[in-house]
């Protein structure tokens, strides 16, 4: 299971409640564009309603501290792990088929991750030329998990590729090196063209190695 540095949260225009009056109101409790649009109170010129995920932790971090941050994160990846996991004997389980997961999860005021669900074919069209960028980065680094080019072939799966990183290999749970002390990679420093270059690199040399030994 790889899971992507990148993500974005939405917001509701209005305050969010749990009042009577308000338990019909889709303004307050749907976070779609196309619903938010709609509220006659929403300015887009003034806010977007969408942050980063990046963004999205420095708040939480400046609010509730880094380890309180850091742990809803980790259980975000859990929660991510878990639901693979739970389903494991139904999905398709072949080396020759890939699929690209979206997930869609609410942060509740303790910090704590809801599963709201898991979308098979998540939407990859964009509102916005920062949501067309993130997209961008997203596919083309799907497509160098993929391997087309079989460049991992006979080696164990990277743990780095691109802006994904290797969370769950062989029912076992993949710390990276570059995030030790952290339970989760998601919504850190992105230096995806940085990875890709040591990718390339390591690639190389494994070649020469090859090819030596023949």
């Amino acid at each position: 299971v790889y899971l992507y540095r990148e993500a974005f949260c939405r917001f509701t225009n209005q305050v969010y409640s749990l009042d009577k009056e308000d338990l019909q109101n889709s303004y307050v409790h749907l976070t779609n564009h196309a619903v938010q649009k709609k509220d006659g109170e929403y300015d887009p010129s003034k806010c977007d309603l969408k942050w980063s995920i990046h963004s999205l932790k420095t708040f939480m971090t400046s609010m509730h501290g880094a380890e309180a941050a850091n742990s809803s994160f980790g259980r975000i990846q859990a929660c991510i792990v878990n639901s693979l996991r739970a389903v494991q004997n139904v999905i398709i389980n072949d080396k020759h088929c890939v699929e690209l997961y979206g997930y869609d999860i609410m942060i509740d005021q303790d910090l704590k991750p809801w599963l709201i669900e898991v979308n098979a074919s998540p939407s990859l069209s964009s509102d916005n030329e920062k949501d067309l960028e993130l997209k961008s980065r997203l596919i083309e680094d799907f497509f160098t998990c993929v391997d087309m080019e079989r460049n991992f072939t006979g080696q164990p799966p990277p743990k780095r590729i691109g802006g994904f990183d290797l969370i769950y290999d062989k029912d076992t749970m993949v710390r990276n090196s570059e995030w030790p002390s952290l339970p989760s990679g998601l919504g850190t420093n992105n230096n995806r063209e940085k990875s890709l270059k040591r990718l390339k690199k390591m690639m190389k040399q494994q070649e020469d190695a090859g090819a030596g030994r023949k």
